[in-house]
């Protein structure tokens, strides 16, 4: 006799095939010259300046010049209103901020503490392909302190690795139902100011849509008291208390509050894990097409991303040089796959002693 359904662990890898990015508009000859103006500036950079911390100021690294993609420099200038000095600026400011940050050194040990309970949890994409990145703030298991922040940017950093080709925003899933435990779910008005600040100058068109549920009255004051330090265009993808299938298909919807059709359960030492290992052969990947495309500043974040296989600069991914370069990943992405294969093993193995269990 099979057991009961055992609920899902581990990340989703991909949307449903009929989730599908919005078109983007062809970029008009104005904005064509507008991008070629910044390309050319974000070129000749070849230092990264620290103000706050300037021991940390020193040469554009791999990683950075990777970040500098095609995508991302129309995020800013979309986001500048297309001004090529603003946003070279910004550029400049979030990659100081990057690395005065550390947001790069942020590893999985040190944010682990953090994620135990599950407070934020990457599972699931919405209609438009885009990663849902749940936060459950009644959740909380820690005091107000930096590494909080950290977790919420290094989660930020993950749900990217998520994103499938073609896609550059996130939804963002808030349930503020709360917990029968005692939780400090606070947010200090400095700390939410600061958190608004990072997201609009630092992850410019990253928002696609933020879904929330269950807002309590003193939660609803608090978004009316930020409202104002909330840039208009991030105002209207907000949502309250809305039928979440309208932006989620129910079956990558997370069924526990939200009205989906996923059985999900959290369990750290099995999620964790997965979910670092998978965004790490992402990254990986990502690391070695672009070496494989000439390592330019302006590469193609959908050919990184493994959406096409010709560069920017007509490099086929397919060639045999690009195949040496990228013949070591073979192994990572294997490795994640068995990994990923073990952890669906362990959980089906569980469920005839759980089904003998509850009916004990």
């Amino acid at each position: 006799m099979s057991g009961e359904p055992v609920p899902r662990k581990t990340p989703l890898e991909a949307p449903l095939p009929e989730s599908k990015p919005a078109v983007k508009p062809e970029l008009t000859d104005e904005q064509k010259d507008k991008y070629a103006a910044l390309l050319e500036k974000v070129e000749a950079l070849s230092e990264v300046q620290c103000p706050k911390e300037k021991e940390k100021s020193g040469p554009l690294q791999d990683r950075e010049k990777a970040w500098l993609s095609r995508e991302c420099l129309l995020r800013y200038l979309r986001a500048t209103k297309w001004s090529v000095d603003d946003a070279l600026k910004r550029l400049e400011a979030t990659l100081g901020w990057r690395r005065e940050y550390g947001l790069d050194d942020f590893t999985p040990e040190y944010i682990s503490p953090e994620q135990e309970t599950g407070k934020q949890i990457i599972i699931g994409y919405d209609r438009e392909g885009r990663p849902c990145q749940h936060l459950n703030p009644g959740r909380q298991n820690t005091d107000t302190s930096p590494r909080q922040l950290h977790h919420l940017f290094y989660m930020t950093e993950r749900v990217t690795d998520m994103m499938p080709p073609g896609v550059e925003s996130l939804s963002l899933l808030i349930n503020f139902k709360p917990s029968k435990q005692r939780q400090n779910t606070s947010v200090p008005i400095a700390t939410a100011r600061e958190v608004l600040h990072i997201l609009q100058n630092h992850y410019p068109e990253r928002l696609g849509k933020a879904l929330i549920i269950n807002v309590p009255w003193i939660v609803s004051g608090f978004f009316k008291i930020i409202t104002p330090f909330i840039d208009p265009v991030t105002r209207e993808k907000l949502k309250f208390n809305e039928d979440m299938t309208q932006y989620v298909p129910s079956e990558q919807l997370w069924s526990a509050d939200w009205g989906g059709k996923l059985d999900f359960e959290y369990e750290h030492e099995t999620y964790w894990p997965a979910l670092n290992d998978m965004c790490r052969a992402r990254r990986e990947e990502k690391m070695r097409r672009w070496e494989a495309g000439g390592k330019i500043v302006g590469e193609s974040e959908v050919y990184m991303m493994g959406g096409e296989d010709v560069s920017v600069k007509g490099v086929a991914y397919g060639s045999a040089a690009a195949a040496a370069a990228a013949a070591p990943e073979k192994d990572a992405v294997e490795e994640v796959q068995e990994k990923m294969k073990e952890a669906t093993l362990e959980e089906e193995d569980k469920a005839p002693a759980a089904a003998v269990a509850a009916t004990a």
